[in-house]
């Protein structure tokens, strides 16, 4: 069995690029293997391995600046879902594109996995799922609003195009682990918004939590790593991946005209040119190879 730890802090680094290098240590050297985005704002990432291998990498996070009460989303999975480590510097761990905004400074009011069925069914609240349009078709909160984001990046606009459906209304945002609903509501609050809202933990926390018999999530939840998507319990559920574009594959699709196996599918066969195309055939052919020989590939 393997464990997997999802977590993020928004906390400030002064100098993000002195950690990449210990974190790479520690947790390679314990065969962790994930990625992990850091960051002036903070930390973001998904880890896998051993029990006490990734307890150890998350004893280095902790000691880090502000990480100390670091909240955990666990799952396990049949087989590791990472193909390698990866210690990345970014401009944000969640791209929004506005600096300005700062988590760490104020967001909106949290709300625990057991009281947010209720708060959602409340007349006078409005749910906001902020994840990308793909994620919201694989699974989302029965009454939710979907704004049909291509990215992260778009939820301000939306926001400024749509605020005035929800005059006199409460906000309550939601996401995958709860970091984007969280730098969400403290874009609401710069913009003035005084009852906004957000799922702790995210829809991770809500299925590890609250049982199927009282849960008012559909469908499955979209997760970044080999899994592709979880259910009630965080156990893994039936999607396949489009790995020429990293997005949830329907079962149908896998029988139109645009899937290619490793290569494209309905949603990337236009956005991908020939010369990426014939790249992706080739790391498919490696993949197919390395699979037959009993050898591990990295290439996905």
């Amino acid at each position: 069995m393997v464990h997997v730890a999802a977590f993020y802090r928004f906390t400030r680094f002064d100098a993000p690029g002195a950690l990449k290098a210990p974190l790479a240590r520690v947790a390679c050297g314990n065969e962790v293997k994930g990625t992990l985005l850091l960051a002036p704002e903070g930390i973001n990432g998904t880890i896998a391995g051993s029990e006490a291998g990734v307890a150890s990498v998350l004893d280095h996070i902790r000691g880090l600046p502000g990480c100390a009460d670091i909240e955990v989303k666990f799952s396990t999975a049949d087989t590791m879902p990472f193909g390698r480590m990866k210690v990345r510097l970014k401009r944000e761990i969640v791209t929004m594109g506005r600096p300005d905004i700062d988590p760490a400074q104020a967001v909106g009011r949290y709300v625990e996995a057991k009281d947010w069925t209720a708060l959602i069914a409340e007349p006078d609240v409005v749910t906001i799922d902020t994840r990308n349009a793909y994620e919201v078709e694989v699974g989302t909160f029965s009454g939710a609003l979907d704004p049909h984001s291509e990215a992260f990046g778009d939820f301000p606009a939306w926001w400024e195009q749509n605020r005035q459906r929800f005059a006199g209304k409460r906000v309550a945002m939601f996401c995958t682990g709860g970091i984007r609903c969280e730098k969400a509501t403290s874009y609401l609050v710069s913009q003035g918004v005084k009852d906004v809202y957000h799922l702790r933990g995210g829809i991770l926390k809500y299925l590890e939590q609250v049982p199927e018999a009282e849960s008012a999530w559909k469908g499955e939840c979209f997760v970044f790593d080999e899994r592709v998507s979880v259910g009630h319990g965080l156990v893994p559920g039936g999607l396949e991946l489009c790995h020429g574009c990293r997005r949830p594959l329907p079962a149908q699709a896998r029988r139109g005209p645009e899937f290619e196996e490793g290569v494209s599918c309905h949603r990337c066969h236009g956005e991908t040119s020939e010369t990426q195309k014939a790249r992706f055939r080739e790391r498919q052919r490696q993949m197919e190879a390395a699979t037959k020989a009993g050898r591990l590939h990295i290439g996905r």
